[in-house]
């Protein structure tokens, strides 16, 4: 692994980004210290709030409010886990900061070949590469902008994205309550 970038450095990619900013999550569970009291609270039925959520609400705000598209395709199973049913639940906040957030099904994936690792692809130009520790934890992202990967990780986007089927589509086919 490369070096990491992560903290504010991390955060530093979505004001530097000049038209797009694509991300693939392939995982079934995430781990983020913003995330330790709002996920719990989800689980046990109660309101996770926003307060841990709005600084990424404000910085994708004042991203598309630029003109920047954020987009996403986020693989799902049937049933979700724990965690892509919190997921379900935020996203109607993502989409309302002007994000646009689509879904695949998990058995959809290796048939378009797409990769095992999360990644966000910063103008068709630069990758950066989701690493994860213990307990799923975030730890950063390595870069890369070697031309033959980052193709492949647009050739990728691209797959993912034509077949991806939007949020609101998503919750009229699925019985899915978040």
């Amino acid at each position: 692994m490369g070096n990491l970038v992560s903290g504010e450095a991390f955060v530093d990619l979505f004001r530097r980004f000049e038209h797009t900013a694509y991300r693939l999550e392939v995982r079934t569970s995430y781990g983020s210290s913003e995330e330790d009291d709002a996920f719990p609270r989800f689980l046990a039925g109660e309101d996770p709030g926003l307060d841990w959520f709005e600084p990424w609400l404000d910085l994708m705000r004042e991203q598309t409010g630029h003109g920047k598209r954020v987009e996403r395709v986020r693989l799902i199973d049937d049933p979700p886990s724990d965690y892509l049913r919190f997921e379900l639940w935020g996203t109607p906040h993502n989409l309302a900061a002007g994000e646009d957030i689509r879904y695949l099904d998990r058995r959809k994936a290796p048939e378009l070949d797409l990769p095992t690792h999360d990644y966000w692809l910063f103008d068709s130009r630069l990758v950066a590469r989701l690493e994860f520790g213990q307990q799923d934890r975030f730890l950063g992202v390595t870069l890369d902008e070697t031309p033959s990967i980052v193709v492949r990780h647009c050739y990728w986007r691209d797959a993912a994205w034509h077949h991806a089927e939007t949020f609101d589509h998503y919750r009229e086919r699925t019985t899915i309550r978040t």
